[in-house]
């Protein structure tokens, strides 16, 4: 049972950062979210190049941002920086093809209070089929990149797609983490403000990564907590859209330039 938790009128936000989404799975993502039992602000930022979505979610607890163009996922996220600090306590990156029941974010907010300077944590993820998603991972290496991008690899060096993705632990329990993927990271609001929200310079893929290298230099606590769990269709579009492949192509080399050439 989740403990009762007194927030004392403060705030829950999320971003959902949007670009041409299905809208069936965009209203289930929505309506999970505002059935959480706390107050709270969800804020709808569209990066698409038309406003169509403008008025179909009319609700008190959404305000609906129009950017005009793509910006980009970690650059989406950013808009509301000004928005959330000073304002809320917990703040969720979500993504809109997530479900999830009215009790995770309140099971997830119980660990804070248990656990000196945890300042982000996520559920167990599965696939609408029920299937396991390894969305807790080591710090990737550019082998492990490159295997991942080309799928015929797989086959052929399975042990390093196995590293990665921690299966050599026991997954139903929770543990610290190098990284967590970005489809449901719920963070301390104030840590998400002192981190600076994600690093503009990907334009996407890798900003989840990116920030949890910013909370080790930091010494902020990352929690993979499998106790409870979303559904996430993940679409893995980079693999199918030579455009979307440019682009997380892009975001790796700025990755191990900025962490591990740079340096």
């Amino acid at each position: 049972m989740v403990e009762k938790i007194k927030l004392n009128n403060k705030i829950i936000t999320a971003t959902i950062v949007l670009y041409e989404e299905n809208f069936d799975e965009l209203s289930k993502t929505i309506a999970s979210f505002l059935a959480t039992p706390f107050p709270k602000k969800l804020f709808l930022v569209d990066n698409s190049k038309i406003d169509v979505l403008k008025d179909k979610f009319k609700h008190p607890d959404i305000e609906y941002l129009f950017v005009g163009e793509n910006i980009g996922f970690g650059k989406g996220h950013n808009r509301i920086l000004d928005k959330i600090k000073n304002y809320s306590t917990y703040h969720l990156i979500l993504n809109p093809d997530v479900v999830f029941e009215p009790t995770l974010i309140p099971e997830l907010i119980n660990n804070f209070k248990k656990i000196n300077k945890l300042a982000l944590i996520a559920p167990k993820a599965v696939f609408p089929n029920g299937e396991h998603q390894y969305t807790s991972r080591r710090y990737p290496t550019l082998s492990e990149l490159i295997v991942r991008r080309f799928p015929f690899l797989k086959a052929i060096f399975p042990e390093i797609i196995k590293k990665g993705e921690y299966r050599d632990k026991d997954l139903s329990q929770a543990f610290n983490p190098d990284f967590i993927h970005g489809c449901f990271l719920l963070f301390k609001t104030d840590a998400f403000i002192d981190l600076k929200g994600f690093d503009e310079r990907y334009f996407l893929y890798m900003e989840d990564v990116d920030i949890c290298r910013k909370m080790d230099q930091q010494d902020m606590k990352k929690l993979y907590f499998p106790d409870v769990e979303i559904v996430h269709v993940l679409k893995k579009k980079s693999l199918k859209n030579f455009k979307l492949f440019t682009y997380h192509t892009i975001s790796v080399f700025q990755y191990f330039y900025k962490w591990h050439i740079k340096k």
